[in-house]
Formats: structure tokens, sequence, C-alpha cells
């Protein structure tokens, strides 16, 4: 009998080997993985294939499921996974119960609740089981929202402490490969329920589309992806040395107007997201940017514009600055 693995099983191996080999192996000093488990095909075939990378490099794999408390049985659902985990060679697994609240609707409050469980162990590194249909989904939603190239570019395979080494596989891959090792996934009734835009994308947009243009539609969604994912990054890159230079110095809240209208519109929409962020504005819109932008290129005297957290933006004495009505440092409230 052939000792080698089943074709699935070696193809998520291999994307955990090569990506701990690659970027990641910078976050593995502590000697320690964690693997987000769920119990469906994709996570649990990531935590074999994490666990055998493990023995062969030292690595000592650590499971975390969590239980979201949604649905009736779901603590034996979570310690059925983290045994699942066990059988596949993490050196441990344990459960982290949490309580999904909070606005954005169940998904997003479901994700929020699950990250902030995972990121409660002080993890280096935890593995996702996202796949390469996951990141289709993802650049679609993107698409459909009109949220720009950096929502279309999807997720990363490496943003610290989040690792995703699947999103090269497809997820007949992960299912073939459980399938492989005799391990029967769980199936989440949310996987299947139309409510969900998610769900409603991977059964039914995604498949007309692949119909429609004879195939490959993941796959050059995920290409797609990647040449915005770079070219996001070039562009990001180009931005921060747009805030370097424009910054009023000592001031962390002003830039200066003149430098920044020398620069590209794009360039200079980029730089005002990482000026404000840095300055603890969130939830910024496209809309917000293109606003602040006009008081750089279409300035005729115009009022501020008004941002999360009851901050403004607004041009004075050729500088953008923040205002707020508690006294934000560095307050100009005076025009050009």
């Amino acid at each position: 009998m052939s000792s080698r693995p089943h074709p699935a099983v070696a193809r998520v191996r291999l994307a955990v080997r090569e990506f701990l080999d690659g970027e990641a192996a910078s976050h593995l000093e502590s000697g320690e993985v964690c693997v987000a488990v769920s119990g469906g095909a994709d996570s649990l075939a990531l935590a074999e294939a994490t666990a055998y990378a493990g023995r062969h490099r030292g690595l000592s794999v650590r499971a975390l499921v969590v239980d979201h408390r949604l649905q009736a049985g779901s603590a034996e659902v979570a310690e059925t996974a983290a045994k699942a985990a066990l059988s596949l060679g993490a050196d441990s697994a344990e459960v982290l119960t949490v309580e999904v609240s909070g606005s954005g609707g169940p998904e997003a409050a479901a994700r929020r609740a699950r990250y902030g469980a995972l990121l409660s162990v002080d993890p280096a590194l935890v593995l996702l089981g996202h796949t390469l249909d996951d990141q289709a989904e993802t650049v679609l939603l993107g698409l459909g929202r009109g949220s720009g190239a950096r929502s279309m570019a999807g997720m990363r395979a490496l943003d610290p402490p989040w690792g995703r080494p699947l999103l090269a596989v497809p997820r007949s891959i992960t299912q073939a490969a459980c399938a492989a090792l005799d391990v029967r996934p769980w199936q989440d009734p949310h996987n299947a329920d139309p409510r969900f835009t998610r769900v409603r994308l991977r059964a039914e947009v995604l498949p007309l589309l692949e119909d429609v243009l004879s195939g490959g539609v993941a796959g050059a969604l995920v290409r797609t992806a990647a040449q915005l994912r770079e070219d996001t990054e070039a562009l990001d890159t180009l931005a921060d040395e747009l805030l370097v230079r424009s910054r009023v110095p000592e001031r962390a809240d002003q830039l200066d107007v003149t430098t920044l209208a020398a620069a590209p519109a794009a360039i200079r929409r980029r730089t005002f997201r990482r000026w404000l962020t840095d300055n603890g504005v969130r939830d910024l819109s496209d809309g917000h940017l293109r606003a602040i932008d006009a008081l750089v290129h279409s300035w005729h005297g115009q009022g501020g514009v008004w941002l999360p957290g009851n901050l403004e933006a607004k041009r004075a004495h050729g500088r953008l600055c923040l205002t707020s009505p508690d006294g934000f440092p560095g307050s100009i409230t005076r025009g050009d």
C-alpha cells in the first residue's frame, strides 16, 4: 500500500507548508501556532495540515474553537470540533464561548465576537480556513457594494495575527481532504440560510456566473484581487510618503494644502484615510474622502466635512485640520 497522502490532503499540506516557510516564518518565534477550528471542512483540513507541518518543524499547534451560542446544541458542536482537531494531530484544543451582540446584523456581530475571542488568547499567529471560494465571494461583495479597490483586493494571506494559507485552495479540495482523512465535517445550517448575503452569492450568483462565463470565474476573481492588492500596496506607499511631506511639523492633526494639491487625487484620498485613521477616525466612506479632497482641489470657501466621531475636517490658513466641539487638539476655526 502506498504511503503517499491523498492528492487533496497533499495539496492542503503543501499550501500550509509554503505559507509557514514563507511570509509567516517570522511570526513563529514563540514555537506555537494557533488554528481557528469551526468543525467545517476548511478548518479541519487546515488543522490536519498545520499539525503535520508542526510535527516536522517543532511547532506546537493549538486549536481554538469559538462557540457563538447562536444555535441549539452549539456547545456539543464546539466540543466535537475540538476533539476532531486533537484527532487530526493538534497538540491542544480549547473552546472559547462568546456572546454575540451589537450592530451590523448577525453576520457582522458574530464575526466581531469570534475575532475578539481569538485575540483574547494573545496569539502570535492564528490560521484561518478561508479558501479560494471565500476570496472570490469577498471580491464580489466588494464589487457589488462599490467599495473600491481596497475592498475588492480581498483578504490578505498574512495580516498579523491572522494567517490564511488556503486562499489559493478551492473548497472542493478541503472537502476531498476531509473525506480522504475519514473525517466528517460539521455542516453549519447558517451556510445554507438564504437570509445571509454570502450564502446567496455561494449558492446562486457564483454558479450562475460560472455557467454564463464557461467556468473559471472564482479563480479569475482571486487573480483580480491579487492584482488590485499589489496596486493598492504601491499606492499606499506613495500615500504614506505624501503624508510625511504634507504633515505640518508638530501638528499631527494638520496637513499642508499646497503639498497635497501637487499629488494625484487617488494618492491624496489614501493620504486622507491614513491621516484620519491615525487620529482615531473610523468608518470612513468614499464620500467622506472625496468631500475632503474637494477642500484641496475645488476650494471656494466651503464649510468643512463632518466625520464619524463628531469631528470636522476643514480648511484654514492653507491647511487641512481636524476640529471638534470638544476641542480637538490644534483646532482652527477660521477659514482662509
